[in-house]
């Protein structure tokens, strides 16, 4: 710890809430100061539950979401989702966002990432081996490629897609464009292209 850490705490409690994500000087100021200023027992049981998260949090080795009891996470455990469809998230924040919709009972298979050389996410971190060995010991039908609309995203499917087409199987793609109710004219050029590149037939 640097001198200027030691002597200024909150300076340092500070400059480590801005390392999270999501959270900016004003953000890591006000969460700072309202754990200083809470009851001491806040402060002791934040750091407990981050403690015990950390530590007995692991991934699924089924589908690498994470899970909190060493095995299997609760979706794959769930007998009543159907396991033909898989859906392939980046992260596990992506995975809850689809949860939350409610309109999806496949499983899900998780990346933690996109590839980026740049970042140090490249091929290999994709495990594409052990998806095509699942998809192939489960009997999945369908594939549904649900990346973040992109470059990085982009690039993963296409190599994804790649690998997978040679299964036979069905690939699809989450659709991107036209938020419902809104209006043409006040959206931004690349939200149109991409509702026009993802049309669908009318039904």
């Amino acid at each position: 710890m640097t001198r200027d850490r030691a002597s200024n705490p909150i300076a340092a409690l500070i400059q480590e809430l801005k390392r999270l994500p999501g959270i900016g000087e004003k953000g890591a100021q006000r969460l700072a100061f309202f754990l200083i200023q809470s009851p001491p027992e806040l402060a002791e049981s934040l750091s407990k539950a981050i403690e015990a998260a950390r530590l007995t949090t692991t991934l699924c080795p089924v589908c690498r979401n994470l899970s909190s009891g060493g095995g299997k996470c609760a979706i794959c455990q769930d007998d009543k989702r159907d396991s033909r469809v898989l859906c392939i998230v980046e992260t596990p924040s992506d995975l809850q966002a689809i949860e939350k919709s409610g309109g999806y009972r496949g499983r899900y298979h998780l990346l933690h990432g996109a590839l980026s050389p740049l970042d140090g996410f490249g091929p290999e971190n994709l495990r594409v081996p052990d998806l095509i060995d699942r998809i192939r010991r489960e009997s999945v039908q369908e594939v549904i490629l649900a990346v973040n609309p992109n470059v990085k995203g982009d690039a993963t499917a296409h190599y994804l897609a790649e690998k997978l087409v040679p299964l036979g199987i069905r690939i699809t793609r989450i659709a991107s464009g036209v938020p419902a109710g809104s209006e043409l004219e006040y959206l931004d050029r690349s939200t149109i292209e991409l509702a026009v590149k993802y049309r669908r037939e009318w039904d």
